[in-house]
């Protein structure tokens, strides 16, 4: 398995990310979804230096042109409602991928514990495609595990990547332990070292959904 936190390196991406942290900034609901989408698309661009290339001849109007394109079948699945910005982003780019949709959820019980519960799941088959599944927020790393779980319904993904903008380092190890150790990648924005006993990430950013979307 490969780990790749890409804030680790300065660029722009880290701009996004301090913006959609800013206490004040997050007010900007319009500005918190477009910087979403802005990561979504730097991990596109990213991811689509891993995947399988071929040849093709293009016409221009003086001549022909061979142009190296990507030949896998893309599917970004996302977990609602705090993923749809950051799948946007990555659609800008992979514009001919298909689409997945898991409704997932915490339902909580006694002492702040809980189960994660999915609730809807739309997906094509996966089988020998290129799989991204995002979720803003990596945790404690349950939801993206049981998305990965119920996905495997659908089929055998040639390859499985995980986008997430802020994970926990507690969430990260927990995927590294429960995931395959070949044909999985994860992808990251930061890694935050603490995680509450209510399972909440700090520093962290708050609730992407509420912010992107309004509160529940």
């Amino acid at each position: 398995m490969k780990i790749h936190c890409i804030g680790e390196k300065n660029s722009v991406f880290n701009r996004f990310i301090a913006e959609m942290r800013d206490i004040q900034l997050q007010k900007d609901s319009m500005r918190f979804r477009r910087n979403l989408e802005r990561t979504g698309e730097i991990f596109a661009y990213e991811i689509s230096k891993t995947l399988d290339y071929k040849a093709q001849e293009v016409q221009t109007p003086l001549g022909i042109a061979t142009c190296f394109l990507p030949e896998n079948q893309i599917i970004i699945a996302s977990i609602l409602r705090a993923g749809i910005p950051l799948h946007n982003g990555l659609l800008h780019y992979f514009d001919q991928a298909q689409n997945a949709f898991i409704a997932a959820y915490r339902k909580y019980g006694r002492d702040n514990k809980f189960t994660i519960q999915i609730e809807y799941m739309a997906a094509p088959n996966i089988d020998d495609k290129v799989l991204i599944i995002t979720d803003p927020m990596l945790a404690t790393g349950a939801s993206a595990l049981l998305t990965y779980q119920h996905l495997l319904q659908k089929g055998r993904p040639k390859h499985c990547h995980f986008v997430s903008v802020i994970a926990s380092r507690e969430g990260v190890a927990f995927l590294s332990r429960q995931l395959p150790k070949k044909g999985v990648t994860i992808w990251l924005g930061a890694i935050d070292e603490e995680l509450t006993i209510k399972s909440y990430i700090i520093p962290g950013l708050g609730d992407a959904g509420d912010l992107a979307y309004g509160e529940k």
